[in-house]
């Protein structure tokens, strides 16, 4: 399934586009995918998953291993 697509006008500094368009050549690919990569990992970046998935993993893993300790300390 296609996404549908829309076109969209913002502004940037122009050191900050040409420095897109190199990744862009760089990678062999086109401008707008890599504007597209951009504001994707900035979107995930500020969305309601707050906790990089291996801080949680080893938050849980802490949790379990000391989960007695913590019993403990809570009476």
């Amino acid at each position: 399934m296609v996404a549908t697509r829309e076109t969209f006008t913002a502004q940037a500094p122009r050191e900050l586009l040409a420095t897109l368009r190199w990744i862009a050549q760089k990678e062999g690919r086109d401008f707008e995918a890599v504007v597209e990569d951009a504001i994707s990992q900035y979107v995930e970046s500020k969305s309601q998953r707050k906790v990089r998935p291996e801080v949680m993993a080893h938050y849980r893993a802490s949790l379990e291993k000391n989960r007695r300790l913590y019993e403990l300390l809570a009476q």
